[in-house]
């Protein structure tokens, strides 16, 4: 199978969340036998071990408009941060001109370079766009498939925070005001419970595909000593500031002998907490396997919606450590609550369960070593690239 992918972006340097997840899965794909060539919607092409890199013919356009987004990002008022709970959203004006200046100027770049490289190598079987703003390219899904008959496959990566009657984030687009889903042959949700909204809006199809971890990225390392006692590593309080005041900045007050770590930004008041500094992926991992609690701390959209899957308990599974999470609906589909990993409801049920772990070295180690079993068994990248053909498959 050969697949041609296009990316929200290729550059593990910009603040686009997915881009690792989106790597781990071509290169799943590629060690799984699939032919792939890729190009990214926002930045340059970035060529790799595991895929052809093609041009992004509007790079000219995405890196101006990301010049003055943040230009004007650093005046705007930043109240996200306090948000906990996801309102009803509206398109605000901003967010239209942009989207009516995207489909004027930047999807018929992207309709002839499409066209270019199907010309070109009519044995791809598929395209697949990956979170880039489908409302950005209203039309070039129905005309590449009209012209070509290639199926062109929607996977939205941040469902439920992506859909219209969510908020999404400060640092995101809205991508589905606007845009025909209908044109595309079918989506891919990271979501289960949100699959049904998808198709409200008019899918012809959807399918699930959840998040999950390579092996070989994400693998415990050897350290002299577990010398953090509880860490968490992410960024914003948005739609989850209570769960960080109830398992990070209460508890560490409260278990001062204790030492309590994270690695973020924009993570609020976190009490007697120490801020890591990030040096690079390898000391994240370092950091991981240094702790013996890391936190899974997931954003009200997705602990809310049934299986909304999310990168960081696979990742933390994958490197053996031991999972403490607040309130996650549907986490049992992929870990055994328990067992893989532990889910607290209050401050005082984060205390006890933290007390308990850190002075039962043989269970906490246990359900690390239980969370990377089950990634190796269910949960790799090359599960979801096998996943992947089997969906693409179906409309070939």
């Amino acid at each position: 199978m050969k697949l041609f992918f296009l990316v929200s972006s290729l550059d593990l340097t910009q603040p686009f969340s997915a881009t690792p997840a989106w790597w781990q899965l071509l290169k799943g794909l590629y060690e799984i036998g699939v032919d792939i060539i890729a190009a990214p919607y926002q930045g340059p092409a970035i060529e790799s071990l595991w895929w052809r890199a093609s041009d992004n013919p509007a790079q000219f356009y995405g890196d101006t408009f990301q010049t003055a987004r943040n230009t004007l990002r650093r005046f705007a008022p930043q109240s996200a941060g306090a948000m906990t709970k996801p309102v009803t959203s509206e398109e605000s004006t901003s967010d239209k001109l942009v989207r009516q200046v995207a489909q004027t100027m930047i999807a018929p770049l992207w309709e002839r370079e499409l066209d270019r490289v199907l010309t070109k190598e009519p044995d791809i079987d598929a395209i697949i766009i990956l979170t880039a703003p489908l409302n950005h390219l209203v039309g070039v899904p129905a005309a590449i498939m009209q012209k070509h008959h290639k199926p062109v496959i929607y996977y939205d990566g941040d469902v439920p925070a992506s859909l219209p009657n969510m908020a999404g984030f400060a640092t995101g687009f809205r991508i589905y005001q606007g845009a025909d889903v209908s044109e595309y042959a079918a989506f891919i949700s990271n979501s289960e419970g949100g699959a049904e909204a998808i198709k409200q809006l008019g899918a012809k199809a959807v399918h699930t595909l959840f998040y999950g971890a390579d092996p070989d990225v994400f693998s415990p390392v050897d350290v002299p000593a577990q010398d953090l006692d509880v860490m968490f590593y992410g960024h914003g309080r948005e739609y989850r500031g209570e769960w960080i005041d109830a398992m990070i900045k209460e508890p560490s007050l409260q278990l001062s002998d204790k030492r309590f770590a994270v690695r973020g930004t924009k993570l609020g008041d976190l009490g007697h907490t120490e801020m890591l500094p990030y040096l690079s992926f390898s000391k994240l991992r370092e950091y991981a396997c240094r702790t013996k609690l890391n936190l899974v701390i997931t954003r009200m959209a997705h602990a809310s919606v049934y299986a909304s899957s999310s990168s960081r308990p696979f990742e933390l599974a994958s490197m053996g450590c031991c999972m403490v999470g607040n309130p996650y609906v549907g986490i049992e589909r992929w870990f055994e609550p328990g067992r893989e990993i532990f889910i607290v409801n209050s401050t005082e049920e984060a205390l006890d369960r933290y007390r308990y772990l850190l002075s039962h070295d043989d269970e906490r180690r246990a359900a690390g070593v239980a969370a990377r079993e089950r990634v190796l068994k269910e949960h790799t990248f090359r599960h979801r690239a096998r996943d992947l053909v089997q969906i693409v498959q179906n409309y070939l």
